[in-house]
């Protein structure tokens, strides 16, 4: 029942990008296009659920017992860019179209605050192993569904010819995410 709390959690009450504010650089940098979102969507998945299970392997085994848990963000930080280009690495030579998509994102994700405040949140709330990887799926799928759902909006938005040419561009994209992120509060009181 924990696991499944956790899982809900992360996907809509706690989401990173549309509760917590974190990732959203690459949030709005990416989701102009489905295919450059789902891509990205997919790399940061990927690495949010091997960096929860690393970073819990990295505090659980060398920094708690040697004392140096102050030195958590450095290591998790390590552990995410070495991740991070492991994926970058892949995408460039399995699929350069979506490699040029990314651009500078893919290598931001390692500086993705959503990564890192999801390795640290795992360690705040003393998670298990279990929980960890579970967390790191679930706000892995949470901030998929946030940028895959923004990339779909905007792709309707920018087209719209009836919006003002003010409001065009990143004002309408804001007030997307604002609206989005209005309407994930109402999950806050879904879990108790």
């Amino acid at each position: 029942m924990e696991i499944f709390l956790i899982f809900i959690s992360g996907i809509f009450i706690n989401n990173y990008v549309l509760s917590k504010f974190l990732g959203i650089c690459s949030f709005l940098g990416v989701s102009k296009k489905k295919d450059a979102a789902v891509g990205m969507g997919l790399a940061v998945t990927f690495v949010m659920i091997i960096a929860s299970l690393m970073t819990y392997i990295v505090n659980t085994f060398i920094l708690t017992p040697l004392k140096l848990e102050y030195l958590s963000t450095i290591a998790f930080i390590l552990v995410i860019a070495a991740l991070v280009q492991f994926v970058e690495m892949v995408i460039k030579k399995y699929s350069p179209g979506l490699y040029k998509a990314l651009g500078i994102y893919l290598p931001l994700i390692t500086t993705n605050c959503a990564v890192l405040g999801m390795t640290m949140l795992n360690i705040q709330e003393s998670y298990n192993l279990l929980e960890s990887v579970a967390n790191g799926v679930a706000s892995a799928l949470g901030f998929m569904l946030a940028i895959v759902l923004m990339s779909f909006i905007r792709q309707n938005v920018d087209n719209n010819e009836n919006i003002p040419e003010t409001l065009r561009g990143l004002p309408i994209t804001l007030f997307t995410a604002c609206l989005m992120s209005i309407a994930f509060l109402g999950f806050q009181g879904l879990i108790r």
